[in-house]
């Protein structure tokens, strides 16, 4: 029997986490790459999306989470957990109440929890640093403009830098333009 046939046979042919029967397909749960019956889940393409594009997150959808939350299977314990904190972290009074409720076996939250370290949506200087808006950082290396024959100079000042919404970007003025700038290419003050 193929994966997919598997994973079809123990989703009795619905979404894992919504019950969706329509445009069914596995996902494997990060960190696995590679689809397996034991790291994979069978999902619809609306749950599919939604994970893999958070910023475009239908809050309303994920309240199928309160019925597949209790669900044996690791692997959609597995999603359930990571929406229901994305959605917690968004100020989602329901999603937090949800996981307080939510029991995984210690292997199983282990997993869950891999990859969901808040810290790394966060801009960091070259030494690690976390930057936020307002602070004043160095520029470490000659960066060259985009479009245009200028460089910003090493040691540079930016001063009150703000985020963007690429953890990797911050934005801030140098030699009086307005620019994004590479986060790793900065030292806090």
């Amino acid at each position: 029997m193929s994966i997919e046939a598997t994973l079809l046979e123990r989703c009795e042919s619905k979404c894992e986490l919504c019950s969706s029967t329509s445009s069914l397909a596995p996902l494997a749960i990060a960190p696995q790459t590679q689809i397996t019956v034991d790291y994979a889940a069978m999902l619809c393409d609306t749950c599919r999306a939604q994970i893999e594009s958070p910023e475009d997150m239908d809050v309303n959808h994920w309240r199928c989470l309160n019925d597949s939350m209790w669900s044996q299977v690791p692997q959609v314990q597995v999603l359930a957990w990571r929406q229901l904190t994305h959605l917690s972290r968004k100020g989602e009074t329901w999603a937090n109440e949800l996981l307080d409720m939510m029991y995984l076996e210690d292997e199983t939250k282990k997993w869950a929890e891999t990859g969901m370290d808040e810290d790394e949506d966060k801009p960091r200087d070259v030494n690690g640093v976390e930057l936020k808006k307002g602070d004043d950082v160095t520029i470490i290396k000659d960066l060259p403009i985009k479009g245009s024959s200028q460089v910003i100079k090493q040691g540079t000042v930016v001063r009150g830098i703000s985020l963007s919404d690429d953890p990797k970007l911050v934005s801030g003025k140098a030699n009086g333009q307005s620019m994004y700038i590479i986060a790793e290419y900065c030292r806090k003050k």
